[in-house]
């Protein structure tokens, strides 16, 4: 039985009624079970190790695919290069360390900005929808 998150993907690519293919199962199911953040080109170069005739232009397709479906969100992170995440939970939310030098991405969640970002959107008469916090600077390796 495929994974929840594969079956998902599934109903919603049936729903626009595109046809299902192996080449775009692989691509889906190679970038949910990656841990972390992958470019286009770096989960190419992994379908492509499972399979030779995906092309790239496919990988960009499925990941439009996955972001819209709710199941990937992309990032810049300061630079031209997208970069995607699996979204594993429906309403998971985390921000992200960005190290300028390495560009190493550090995840974490912190209750008391979450609480803030809160605490100030009401003193400001907002509701907010979503929000996304990147902080960018130097790791422990790159600032010595």
């Amino acid at each position: 039985m495929k994974h929840k998150l594969e079956k998902k993907f599934q109903e919603y690519v049936n729903a626009l009624g595109l046809k299902s293919t192996r080449q775009r199962e692989t691509i889906v199911q190679e970038f949910l079970t990656h841990e972390g953040h992958l470019s286009a080109e770096d989960l190419h170069k992994r379908v492509r190790q499972i399979d030779k005739r995906i092309s790239l232009a496919t990988v960009y397709r499925t990941l439009k695919l996955l972001e819209e479906s709710g199941l990937a969100e992309s990032h810049r992170f300061g630079t031209d290069t997208t970069i995607f995440e699996p979204k594993r939970e429906l309403n998971e939310h985390h921000d992200h360390l960005i190290c300028l030098k390495c560009g190493l991405i550090v995840e974490f969640v912190d209750d008391q900005i979450e609480k803030l970002q809160i605490s100030v959107a009401k003193k400001h008469g907002f509701s907010i929808e979503w929000h996304r916090l990147e902080l960018y600077g130097h790791c422990d390796n790159c600032r010595e």
